[in-house]
């Protein structure tokens, strides 16, 4: 049955993984009138691709949320608001437990949850389903409860742009086919998740193109910290779309990285940043296009990564035997919306939860498996507000934060560049997707210098110079991922250090006078 477009609602929440969903069942718990948008079906959130687990410290006797929040805290390089991280430490096993309660099964072990180790984590605290299936179990419970519960939910729709009056935000403009829509509600809950599609290799779903973050961006809400997109180590190199992903708790389960010449050269359960930095800089002075995990010390492999068996499966590797080709691979984009600790943006009546947020949790460099817990636990806090009254932002977390500092308007803030040839206004968007991709691979991946960022900044321009307004509707997608590129090279362009998951090859330590957030806005038309 179709969607009725036309009714209002309390809350509009635009995205269908972890965030949209647990969002949407607080809401409706609340007694509010609930509206789910997305862009495929609902059963496609970018939950579902996680094979990574949730971490919450449950292990009363060997872990604290104290070691979480510290374990964090370090992942995060210095950038992290200690406040919103004590907030997801504090609240991660309720945030499991009402997994629990919605419906999700989890790997259990003696009586209690099966807890597996990642890296940067100190204790073993993260919660898996199906040994590598835990957001496939996620997304199946979350979108069962949401059915039970009768939440609309539009399918197969666009977000175009936010609406916004009076520096309010009051809906939302969608495509669904050859129609636009405009969608009016109190309060809008952005929870588009992140944008791995900028780059060539990624993890991330097809559906991973910024459109939330671009809209913001275009309404004049402030972003910050862009330059910190994750590199997951540990990535199949196969020619698949999106790279089937090797799970952290493998290394934790005793699988190594091996080179050209089967020699280890790092610790495997370092921070992700550390892991994909060292496979770069092996690869290239290796002249590699990747290197191998060695699964083979792990028994009975099937039986514990059954996800991860068929995959290797489906490309005729054999884990008990085999070496498994590996490459880093665009994962988390750990900036985002700049929130308040209950995830109001600066625009009242606009809120942001999950990837597209920056609720200052994971600083610099996010620690593995903490995005479906900060989903779970800032959608409730989100809720929680907005149900009580609130619809702008609070002087706390980032939005509250003294460490800032601010990019100039994006056309003054980009490296400088030469004149850059047209491109033909004949090319598609697939062929205009494939350009920006190879070029923010190439300019601005895990190592980025001045050189390499002007010429990602020559070839986005020179996208950006074909890009119109009446175009086929897919364009629209590449002015998000344009309009994100932008901001993440202007970005790393002026942070001239290495800290968390962004590394200059010109600025190789970490540099203190750039313990600052680099934040964004423009003017709203």
């Amino acid at each position: 049955m179709k969607a009725d477009l036309t009714r209002d609602t309390d809350v509009l929440i635009v995205g269908s993984g972890i965030a949209g969903l647990a969002t949407a069942l607080y809401a409706s718990a609340a007694g509010l009138r609930v509206t789910v948008v997305t862009k495929a079906t609902i059963e496609r959130g970018a939950t579902d691709w996680a094979q990574g687990g949730i971490a919450a410290a449950m292990d009363h006797e060997r872990d604290t949320p104290r070691l979480h929040r510290d374990d964090t805290l370090a992942a995060g390089a210095g950038l992290c608001d200690e406040t919103a991280v004590s907030i997801l430490a504090d609240d991660g096993e309720a945030a499991v437990e009402q997994l629990v309660a919605w419906g999700a099964n989890f790997d259990v072990a003696s009586g209690g949850f099966h807890l597996a180790r990642e890296g940067g984590h100190s204790a073993d605290r993260v919660v898996h389903a199906g040994g590598a299936a835990t957001g496939h179990e996620i997304e199946r419970a979350l979108v069962a409860a949401v059915g039970a519960r009768g939440i609309r939910v539009v399918e197969h729709a666009d977000l175009l742009d936010l609406r916004v009056s009076s520096g309010r935000a009051e809906g939302i403009a969608l495509r669904q086919g050859n129609e636009i829509h405009k969608l009016r509600s109190s309060h809008v809950v952005l929870t588009t998740g992140g944008a791995g599609q900028i780059f060539s290799v990624t993890t991330n779903p097809p559906e991973a193109t910024a459109d939330g973050l671009a809209a913001a961006i275009r309404a004049g809400v402030p972003v910050g910290d862009l330059e910190f997109m994750q590199f997951h180590p540990t990535a199949l190199h196969v020619d698949v779309r999106p790279r089937p992903l090797l799970s952290e708790a493998l290394r934790g389960d005793g699988a190594f990285l091996r080179d050209r010449h089967g020699e280890r050269f790092i610790d495997e359960l370092s921070s992700r940043d550390v892991v994909s930095r060292a496979m770069a800089t092996v690869m290239r002075e290796q002249e590699l296009d990747h290197l191998w995990l060695d699964v083979t010390p792990i028994r009975d492999f099937a039986k514990h990564f059954p996800t991860i068996a068929v995959s290797l499966d489906a490309v005729g590797l054999d884990p008990r035997v085999d070496w498994l080709p590996v490459a880093p691979a665009a994962h988390h984009l750990a900036g985002g919306i700049l929130t308040d600790l209950v995830g109001a943006s600066a625009v009242p009546g606009l809120w942001a939860v999950g990837e597209v947020a920056n609720t200052g949790v994971h600083g610099a460099n996010r620690l593995a498996s903490n995005s479906l817990v900060e989903g779970m636990v800032f959608a409730k806090r989100c809720i929680t507000a907005l149900s009580g009254g609130q619809l702008g932002p609070t002087n706390s977390g980032v939005l509250g934060s003294p460490a800032s500092g601010s990019l100039p308007r994006r056309s003054n803030s980009l490296p400088e560049r030469r004149d850059v040839e047209p491109l033909s206004a004949d090319l598609s968007p697939e062929a205009l997707l494939g350009r920006l991709q190879a070029t923010m691979t190439r300019g601005a991946g895990v190592m980025r210098s001045e050189t390499s960022l002007g010429e990602a900044s020559e070839s986005i321009a020179a996208i950006r110079g074909i890009l119109g307004t009446d175009r086929d509707p897919r364009f629209r997608t590449i002015e998000n991922l344009v309009t994100v590129s932008e901001l993440l090279i202007a970005s790393a362009f002026a942070r001239q250090e290495s800290r968390g998951c962004h590394v200059r090859e010109e600025f190789e330590n970490t540099n203190d006078a750039w313990r600052v957030r680099l934040t964004y806005f423009e003017e709203y038309p």
